[in-house]
């Protein structure tokens, strides 16, 4: 519980390089979340190049974080490893929500910038990364050591509950 409860979006990020072996762990994570029927339709594409992450601030307004985060995972949906149902949106959701916790467990500070369903985004994203059509990127995560302090928040809201069904 206090992993989920002291993540926060760090969004400035201090030079030290984030090690391999880390990089290893927030991936295994990923590829860990849950899947509908098990399609795990989720690729990754890990960018430590600068050049690439200098240039990312120019098409996404969100992310211009990336120009100090020393590597960043785009979690991209294959829709031709999905079924009719859709769930591959959920499916990448939830890798992109174990990557932050992972990033979080291991002392590293991270931030989920949403792609998708904002096709002006996603299809920048495609050219940039040269993504086949059928490969949507979902989000775009910058990881590093974090060079600020967040204190955990708290969202418990009971106005938000609802038992049985719904209540005005």
């Amino acid at each position: 519980m206090e992993n989920i409860l002291t993540r926060r979006s760090i969004r400035k990020f201090l030079s030290t390089p984030v090690s391999d072996d880390d990089i290893d762990t927030i991936l295994k994570a990923a590829m860990s979340a849950p899947s509908a029927g098990n399609k795990q339709p989720w690729d990754f594409i890990i960018v430590k190049d600068r050049k690439l992450l200098d240039k990312i601030p120019e098409i996404h307004p969100y992310a211009k974080m990336a120009q100090e985060a020393s590597v960043a995972i785009i979690v991209c949906g294959d829709t031709r490893r999905s079924d009719s149902r859709g769930f591959w949106v959920q499916d990448c959701a939830a890798a992109s929500q174990n990557i932050l916790l992972a990033a979080n467990s291991l002392g590293l500070g991270s931030v989920w910038c949403g792609i998708y369903p904002m096709q002006d985004l996603y299809e920048k994203f495609q050219e940039l990364f040269n993504l086949p059509k059928e490969v949507y990127p979902v989000s775009f995560i910058p990881i590093g050591y974090s060079a600020e302090e967040k204190p955990p928040a708290e969202r418990y809201d009971e106005n938000r509950l609802h038992y049985n069904k719904w209540k005005e």
